[in-house]
């Protein structure tokens, strides 16, 4: 009898601690947020996050307001929606919220590298050094003489070259943009002489065409993989193209190029300097491909889509291209060169920079994320204080609470491209019940989670749209074709795709 009491108490037991695991004793103290914890132990709102993050957290705000607790995949995530309060999250102190160990789960699984702790100082040392300042106008060179390895090297003034050519424009932009940073960042073939020159150039064509392919297969795992609910068949396939990159990738294949560039070969000098053994750093070199080449080449085909759909904003950024390229001697004429634009040149045009800005606050959506090591005061901006709990995790999801924030950006589904422009071409400030916001709009991120890539990616694009407006006349196959919805499987990791690819034709100018 006493055997069957015990074996039933440790039943009982084992039954209470797998609830507690679950998140079913969980309750909500009174200064915490409101917690909804859905229906499914453990699982909570997962299925309906995963599904899509914008509707679902646009519920929960219409169900509880700019704070609330729910539970996703075992983990309780606050988000907080009220823009007031990112700034107190994300200069809050390590020793309260971390970004890193979060950020060390996922790299770990969509790309097999284990993060080291001076990893963050190592990118952003390199960051510094060559994606800014004096850094950035070597890169923004490098990637220009790419873009024209990729996009003019066969140009002429024959009448031949003007006929239109039909395309695809997410396939089109994406994969020229990439290429051009992927040689620009990871070097080029060797060659000795002229000759040499253009078989080289032609094996860059084709090498980074294929790596291309190979990316995109993988590119479309990208979410579910980051969720880890890949299928069987699609876990496999992952698993031979995160191999094939560390091998494409790996430094000993890049010791054998020429012009790779100075933000690769420091991080690798220094993972070196830091114990980081050969194979893991192959797969940090695949990390970087993706973290540099994974959002420009989307951002790129939004820009060129909504300018194509809006003539008035394609007709004043086109204004202000030609105006900044004969101002600086680069006018495209019938016979010309191919133009060269520089730093100096990109730095010209508030624009385009306004009509970039405004791209990605319709389309960029990173979820910032923080791990809660110790309860942590939250102040909203009516004033009530909340306590943020330890082994928690808080995010904030800006395309809502601010990019698409009627207070802040007025109409803000429609594109303006001149919305973060004055007329005299400085940049625009933006308020809130009457406070000036330093967060108004975040593609980037903020706090210790910012891009530190962001200036060379912002350059890349730049360059991309600044070279088709020059040389090319670019129209939609169809002018009334709806510009195409968002693929909701994307939210939280970046620029987001279209469920579909839009037909565009370009010509030569001349």
């Amino acid at each position: 009898m006493a055997l069957w009491v015990i074996l039933l108490w440790t039943l009982v037991a084992s039954l209470l601690a797998g609830l507690y695991l679950l998140g079913a004793f969980r309750r909500r103290r009174p200064d915490e947020p409101p917690l909804d914890k859905g229906t499914v132990p453990w699982l909570g709102y997962t299925l309906d996050f995963r599904k899509d993050s914008l509707e679902f957290l646009k519920r929960m705000q219409r169900k509880h307001g700019d704070i609330f607790t729910v539970l996703i995949g075992g983990y309780y995530f606050t988000f907080v929606m009220d823009p007031s309060c990112f700034g107190a999250i994300v200069k809050e102190s390590r020793s309260k919220l971390d970004f890193k160990a979060f950020a060390s789960k996922l790299v770990l699984r969509v790309f097999g590298y284990k993060p080291i702790e001076a990893n963050y100082s190592i990118a952003h040392a390199s960051s510094t050094k060559h994606l800014m300042g004096d850094g950035l106008a070597v890169m923004t060179q490098a990637t220009m003489e790419n873009f024209q390895k990729l996009l003019l090297f066969n140009l002429s003034s024959g009448d031949e070259q003007r006929v239109w050519r039909e395309d695809s424009l997410f396939y089109y932009c994406y994969n020229i943009v990439f290429r051009a940073g992927y040689l620009a960042l990871y070097g080029s073939e060797p060659y000795q002489g002229a000759h040499n020159k253009e078989k080289a150039d032609e094996q860059d064509r084709i090498r980074s065409n294929q790596l291309f392919h190979e990316f995109r297969k993988y590119d479309r795992l990208f979410p579910r993989l980051a969720y880890g609910v890949l299928p069987p068949k699609d876990k496999i396939e992952a698993e031979r193209l995160k191999r094939l990159f560390w091998s494409m990738l790996s430094m000993k294949k890049s010791w054998q190029k020429d012009n790779v560039s100075g933000w690769i070969s420091d991080q690798d000098q220094l993972l070196a300097e830091n114990s980081v053994p050969e194979y893991m750093r192959d797969r940090f070199m695949f990390m970087m491909l993706w973290a540099s080449q994974g959002n420009t080449g989307p951002t790129a085909f939004w820009l060129l889509l909504y300018l194509m759909k809006h003539p008035e904003a394609m007709k004043a950024v086109k204004d202000e291209v030609y105006k900044v390229s004969k101002e600086n001697g680069q006018e495209v004429k019938p016979g010309s060169p191919p133009i060269n634009i520089t730093r100096d040149m990109l730095n010209q045009t508030p624009l385009l920079d306004s009509a970039l800005e405004e791209t990605l606050r319709l389309v960029a959506a990173p979820i910032l994320v923080r791990a809660v090591l110790q309860d942590t005061s939250l102040r909203m901006s009516s004033g009530t204080e909340y306590t943020l709990r330890k082994g928690d995790r808080v995010a904030l999801f800006p395309h809502i609470s601010v990019q698409m924030n009627p207070e802040i950006h007025p109409e803000p589904h429609e594109f303006k491209y001149d919305r973060f422009v004055n007329p005299d071409g400085t940049k625009k400030d933006f308020y809130r019940n009457g406070k000036r916001l330093k967060y108004f709009n975040m593609p980037w991120g903020a706090g210790v989670s910012t891009c530190p890539g962001r200036f060379f990616a912002a350059a890349e694009i730049k360059l991309f749209v600044f070279l088709m407006l020059s040389h090319y006349d670019l129209e939609l196959v169809n002018g009334e074709e709806e510009i195409p919805a968002i693929d909701s499987s994307r939210w939280g990791f970046g620029t987001m795709q279209p469920v579909r690819d839009v037909r565009f034709r370009y010509r030569l100018r001349f």
